[in-house]
């Protein structure tokens, strides 16, 4: 007899946690079986070397909903996520970290909540169990500052586990460290977002692969994330403003110059004010620049095909 079509697809990104997968399918198995909807686990070995892959292999050769997608080296987690997603064949998709740390018990929440009418449901890590100053203190830094940017007000956007509808996962475009903005990324293409309060756990299991060189990163791809969401379909606007401003600033002070060359007489030989005028003028014909090219780089792009970030070694079913 065949084995029903999944309702619900289950993505982990494994790296190297040969230790925890036993305990964590062990509770996934119990969250799955108080279910009423049929389901499978789409584990990502994201080129792991500690044995995590064949303890994998291991497990699912005791249970046909396992199935894993192996990398061919380590991408990073932005991509592991993007591969469970791609080879997900359910309508809605959970993910959650493989360190333990997240609680499979708390699925049966994320799904109520999505059942609802919402299109991604978060979880919100309270309270959290990380070390204050070096996890803690960041992340609620991180979260005010991305949910002021994007506009997207969440408490926890580095929590993993949340419950997506297929249709707007599927949607979206994974690269860099663009896995924490999910949420924001999938406001800004219309999903209707929710955050529901979960437990968390402390980490007793290996070690943990983030820290505090993490910050400057997502500064950073908050930034791609800001640029993209209000400015990826019209660079020019940016772009194009910011030249219009300094080549403004440029010909209003080459006036004031000209100003007092001609009616007050004023010499203008060696005046750095002269050399700001002609930099600005410059510089805003640059931008304005940048904005074109940048315009034409948008219509190259939404007419190309996409481009996936990582390469399948090989699918284990």
């Amino acid at each position: 007899m065949s084995t029903p079509a999944p309702a619900l697809s289950i993505v982990i990104p494994v790296y190297d946690e040969v230790e925890s997968l036993g305990p964590l399918f062990a509770e996934l198995r119990r969250a799955l079986a108080g279910l009423d909807r049929p389901a499978e686990v789409v584990a990502v070995d994201d080129g792991s070397t500690d044995g995590s892959f064949e303890r994998l292999v291991a497990l699912a050769s005791g249970d046909p909903r396992i199935r894993i997608v192996r990398l061919a080296r380590n991408y990073g987690q932005t991509a592991a996520l993007a591969a469970g997603i791609e080879h997900a064949r359910a309508p809605v998709i959970v993910s959650l970290d493989a360190d333990l740390q997240n609680d499979p018990a708390d699925i049966p929440r994320l799904l109520t909540v999505l059942d609802e009418g919402v299109d991604v449901v978060n979880g919100w890590r309270s309270p959290r169990r990380d070390p204050w100053l070096t996890r803690r203190l960041p992340s609620q830094i991180a979260n005010r500052l991305i949910s002021l940017v994007t506009g997207t007000r969440l408490h926890d956007y580095g929590c993993t586990l949340r419950a997506m509808r297929a249709s707007v996962a599927k949607e979206l475009r994974l690269y860099g460290e663009l896995h924490r903005f999910i949420p924001a990324l999938a406001a800004d293409l219309g999903a209707r977002v929710a955050e529901v309060k979960v437990s968390h756990r402390p980490r007793t299991l290996g070690t943990s692969k983030y820290g505090l060189s993490r910050t400057l990163r997502v500064l950073l791809d908050l930034l791609t994330v800001k640029f993209l969401s209000g400015f990826s379909t019209r660079p020019i606007q940016l772009f194009g403003l910011f030249g219009l401003v300094s080549a403004a600033a440029g010909l209003g002070l080459t006036a004031y110059l000209g100003f007092e060359r001609i009616v007050l007489g004023v010499h203008l030989a060696n005046r750095p004010l002269v050399l700001l005028a002609i930099l600005m003028a410059v510089v805003g014909v640059q931008f304005v620049s940048l904005g074109l090219l940048g315009e034409m780089l948008v219509r190259t792009y939404h007419e190309s095909q996409a481009k996936p970030i990582y390469r399948v070694r090989e699918v284990v079913h």
